[in-house]
């Protein structure tokens, strides 16, 4: 079995985190760059089944700048095979849609019996990916799940929803995407990360995925503001006098919270 795992990344959380004013896209340079922990959680979900079986093959696929490729080995030291970094400058400032577009095509290159993704990275929380990723590869897709048994020609998972928890199937090959809920990811042993330096890693261009580079200039969505966020305001202090109770429903209700 081949198992794609979408390794994506981010901004360090721990690190300042902010929009550029001029272009709207995240000062990736403000902050340290890492794996994000959502890719990391879904890279140890294909690795638990590649430990049970033999002759399974778990591929990174992401697509990002070309200096990602020290963060990509960071998969391959936890025990991935081999990896594809799409590389681009053409998809600089890319949305979701087109982003959807461009990893599909990473992974029909690779091929693949199943695609595991995080249900939202860090950076971006969009959450939809992993569906758009689907429907453009035309095979079924189970999101957010919150566990995951993988066998040799379907896919199971049970996920959170309003009214308790549902299980759900899905034939290979699909996608998946998985929440934290998930086990934490191995670390990198020493052997780990002096093996991932001789792993096979491709990066390719828009070209090499047959991408017609002359539709990226076309945009998908369009941003039409982009704002610093408000300095948070002191918050405000309930006394007790006797009316706490009452002056906290009436802030309570002034700011709409009830």
């Amino acid at each position: 079995m081949r198992i794609v795992v979408l390794a994506k990344e981010v901004p360090d959380t721990a690190g300042d985190r902010s929009l550029s004013l001029e272009t709207g896209l995240a000062e990736r340079e403000a902050a340290a760059r890492v794996l994000d922990e959502i890719s990391e959680r879904a890279i140890e979900v294909a690795l638990r089944y590649a430990d049970a079986h033999p002759g399974t093959e778990v591929v990174l696929v992401s697509m990002a700048p070309a200096t990602a490729a020290a963060t990509l080995r960071k998969g391959l030291a936890m025990g991935a095979t081999s990896a594809l970094l799409v590389a681009d400058d053409a998809l600089r400032g890319a949305d979701l849609s087109l982003t959807a577009e461009v990893l599909a095509a990473a992974v029909r290159r690779v091929g693949f019996d199943l695609v595991i993704a995080g249900d939202r990275s860090t950076d971006g929380s969009g959450g939809v990916l992993p569906a758009m990723l689907a429907e453009r590869l035309g095979v079924a897709h189970a999101t957010s799940l919150a566990s995951v048994e993988i066998a040799e020609e379907r896919v199971s998972g049970a996920r959170a929803v309003e009214a308790g928890v549902a299980r759900v199937t899905a034939a290979l090959p699909a996608v998946i995407s998985i929440t934290e809920a998930l086990p934490d990811p191995r670390l990198a042993s020493i052997k780990g990360i002096m093996a991932a330096k001789k792993k096979p890693f491709e990066t390719a261009s828009l070209s090499d995925l047959d991408v017609e580079a002359e539709r990226i200039d076309a945009p998908r969505s369009i941003m039409i503001a982009v704002a610093e966020r408000p300095a948070r305001g002191a918050g405000t202090i309930i006394t007790d006098q006797g009316d706490a109770g009452e002056r906290l429903a009436e802030f309570l209700v002034e700011n709409r919270l009830v």
